[in-house]
């Protein structure tokens, strides 16, 4: 929420209330009645006026530090650059300051195992604080009780770690053919996009998705897509995942799916970014490597909009696509562009949220090297979360090794790798 990101209340940013930050009452901060003060002698008025430039300090100094300008000229609340955080509620950096490399590491990686148990060298792990969060696929899920049994255990072991906070515990639960908890949302997002009254039909999507995790003690769904297809049958439309051909369709079915869910207590993600909407059938970035030849002013007309929106709506995650768009970075995919993340996602649309990747074990990545290569490509192009997703724990394990070593040897830039750890201490911290 807004008093949260803002670091507490006015009264709490402004250091108490007007009369804390005065000093006392007008009578305390006087010296006493007026017969005290010696009967309005020049000596007493003399005094007045000093208490008068004292009190006009004491106000404007407060006001003076934290009012600024926002973006479009109004007043607004600013905390100090730079400056320490306020007593009582330090910085999520200074609570993970004694930790390890491989304890900053794993507070960056997703992992995942397979089958309904969670293996011992997962839960050891996580004792070890190496581990940000778990993936669950149908392979893990006999019921919702039972789902919710892993993750309470999950998040028993999460609270004896060093960090001592919740683990992001994610899954997919688009509608329609993608879902992998029993129950809702029925409908796919085609279905969604199609229905005679959209907008309801999103609402309740997003209102049924939250309250399917819940049950299942999941908070985090990979979902809503926000792909806007191009032609029936494509990629995004063969299997329902696109709400719609029109941007501004999607982007409103999208914002509202998101905003529901967050209502049920659920954090969305919005993926694929930049966009997956032109990709055709058989470019299935799971599978093979893809290359998009969208041109800029396509990508952000179109397969942007619907982010313009969602950021606003306050969608916490994003996830960014395995494609290549050689109109932004002909390179690399957009998860191991810094082009893509940091200057097209949070520079021209202003996310300030955590970036998660795809799964690092993708047919995308053929020619990417190992885990540990991807994750440091990844990392360093500015993903906050890497999605270990291979149904085994020893690819979050060499995740962590990969970005503990990086960390260490100065290949990844530790300012940038504070700020990413930051970003998902505070969502986590938003857990309770």
């Amino acid at each position: 929420m807004a008093r949260q990101r803002g670091g507490g209340t006015a009264r709490q940013r402004g250091g108490g209330t007007a009369r804390q930050r005065g000093g006392g009452t007008a009578r305390q901060r006087g010296g006493g009645t007026a017969r005290q003060r010696g009967g309005g002698t020049a000596r007493s008025r003399r005094r007045g006026w000093l208490l008068a430039a004292v009190l006009v300090i004491a106000v404007a100094v407060p006001v003076g530090l934290f009012l600024g300008r926002d973006g479009s000229g109004h007043a607004s609340f600013l905390p100090a650059a730079g400056g320490p955080a306020p007593s009582g509620t330090p910085s999520p950096s200074a609570t993970r300051a004694t930790l390890t490399p491989r304890q900053l590491a794993g507070e960056r990686v997703i992992w995942s195992y397979s089958g309904l148990t969670p293996p011992d060298s997962l839960l050891t792990a996580i004792g070890k604080g190496e581990v940000a969060g778990v993936i669950f696929f149908s392979d893990n899920v006999s019921s919702i009780a039972q789902v919710r049994r892993v993750a309470d255990r999950l998040q028993a072991a999460a609270r004896k770690s060093p960090l001592a906070k919740p683990l992001l515990l994610l899954t997919d639960q688009e509608g329609g053919e993608i879902r992998r908890l029993p129950g809702e949302p029925n409908q796919s997002a085609k279905q969604i996009g199609q229905a005679s009254d959209p907008t309801a039909a999103a609402k309740a999507a997003g209102t049924g998705a939250a309250a399917t995790l819940s049950k299942a003690g999941l908070n985090v769904n990979l979902a809503p897509v926000l792909d806007v297809y191009r032609s029936p049958g494509d990629l995004m439309d063969q299997y329902g995942r696109s709400y719609s051909s029109d941007p501004d369709r999607v982007a409103k079915l999208g914002s509202t799916f998101v905003t529901a869910q967050a209502a049920g207590g659920v954090l969305a993600t919005a993926k694929h970014f930049p966009g997956l909407g032109s990709a055709g059938a058989d470019q299935n970035t799971d599978e093979v490597p893809v290359t998009l030849n969208t041109t800029a002013a396509q990508l952000r007309s179109i397969d942007e909009k619907p982010y313009q929106r969602a950021i606003a709506a306050g969608v916490p995650l994003v996830m960014a696509s395995w494609a290549t768009y050689p109109a932004l970075d002909p390179q690399h995919p957009a998860g191991m562009s810094h082009t893509v993340i940091a200057n097209e996602l949070r520079g021209r649309l202003g996310f300030h949220g955590v970036t998660v990747t795809d799964a690092l074990e993708a047919g995308a990545l053929k020619s990417y090297g190992d885990t540990g290569h991807r994750a440091l490509a990844a990392a360093a192009a500015g993903m906050d979360l890497l999605l270990c997703s291979g149904r085994d724990p020893a690819q979050g394990a060499d995740a962590v090794t990969a970005l503990a070593a990086g960390y260490q040897d100065g290949s990844l830039d530790r300012s940038d790798f504070t700020a990413a750890g930051d970003r998902v201490t505070a969502l986590r911290d938003g857990l309770g």
